[in-house]
């Protein structure tokens, strides 16, 4: 088994939404606080996928965003490495920086319009100081190519490129810096299904060829089938389930991982029945006490209602429900 390149232990972040001091003043209110990710955990092993998936507001991105450091987390520990990158800054959070980038969701909004391809994509050569001169243009060049595209597309601006060719060019940049490691935030929701095809199987190829690993985010069931080799499951902030792709899509522990495979199409017409999504996600201001998904939730206990379910270990990895703990037991 391949040592741990990320690792996330005990993950939260929060998010202040009070209404303005005197607001509250007069008002008699206190302070809200939004949670958007609590008490998680996992790692990412070099070389692999680890995709997060779930439904709008679950806390995907929020999770990208800190484990690049986008965002700082509230509590918890995020190792890279083995090194520890909440308490790392200067110099050396300089060079740990330099191994991983971030491709975003958006390809539209991540390209600075005024500025120049081959400017867009050697910027973080720049930034890390990795060539000069000529050598810069050159490897520009090499990366556009790389991804599909032409070295004289380093002379033209974003806005002559359609949506896919946008997002790889910002695969030209992620790679610029040769990174081991790649957040890739929804990298293929605002295209069209032709071209997501085009895109993920680039990014596979890319990882075969320069060995990277990756944290995918998508909400995209069929995507994340395609491309993750381990998935993690989010429901309001928390990870209730993580397992080996085939095995999750093959037999999901968890009764939301189940509610979100059986709201996937049946294109195969293999006539198993399903049940749609029921429901919606709670307030995050204001969550239901014990177990997030009580509300929701076909196996329902009182317990649930008062509890916050551990992680039981399964077969490749773990699941946070007692319905679980129970047939174990048993």
């Amino acid at each position: 088994m391949a040592e741990a390149l990320l690792q996330i232990e005990g993950l939260c972040r929060y998010f202040d939404v009070s209404k303005p001091w005197l607001n509250r003043v007069l008002e008699r209110e206190e302070r809200q606080f939004l949670t958007a990710v609590k008490d998680v955990n996992f790692e990412i092993r070099r070389g692999e996928t680890f995709a997060l998936v779930g439904e709008s507001g679950s806390g995907k991105s929020t999770i990208a965003k800190m484990v690049v450091g986008l965002l700082a987390a509230s509590e918890g520990r995020i190792l890279f490495d083995g090194q520890e990158m909440s308490g790392t800054s200067g110099a050396a959070m300089r060079t740990l920086r330099r191994r991983f980038q971030m491709i975003f969701q958006d390809p539209f909004a991540s390209l600075n319009p005024r500025w120049r391809v081959g400017d867009i994509i050697a910027e973080p050569i720049h930034t890390f100081g990795l060539l000069k001169g000529a050598a810069i243009r050159t490897r520009v060049g090499e990366l556009l190519d790389t991804v599909g595209l032409s070295a004289a597309d380093a002379e033209k601006f974003p806005h002559e490129f359609s949506g896919g060719q946008r997002q790889r060019i910002a695969i030209a940049r992620a790679l610029s810096s040769n990174p081991e490691f790649i957040v890739c935030d929804e990298p293929t929701s605002a295209l069209d299904v032709s071209v997501q095809a085009q895109i993920l199987n680039l990014m596979r190829d890319l990882q075969d060829e320069m060995g990277l690993t990756y944290l995918f985010i998508s909400h995209d069931l069929s995507v994340v089938r395609h491309m993750a080799n381990r998935i993690g499951v989010l429901y309001l902030g928390r990870l209730v389930e993580v397992a080996e792709g085939k095995t999750l899509f093959r037999a999901p522990e968890h009764p939301y991982t189940r509610m979100l495979l059986d709201a996937v199409p049946d294109l195969a017409l293999s006539g198993r029945r399903r049940k749609p999504v029921e429901g919606e996600i709670p307030n995050p201001i204001d969550p239901p006490p014990g177990c997030p998904f009580h509300p929701r939730c076909p196996l329902v206990m009182d317990r649930c209602k008062r509890e916050t379910p551990r992680e039981v270990p399964t077969a490749t990895g773990f699941a946070a429900c007692f319905a679980l703990e129970q047939e174990t037991a048993a």
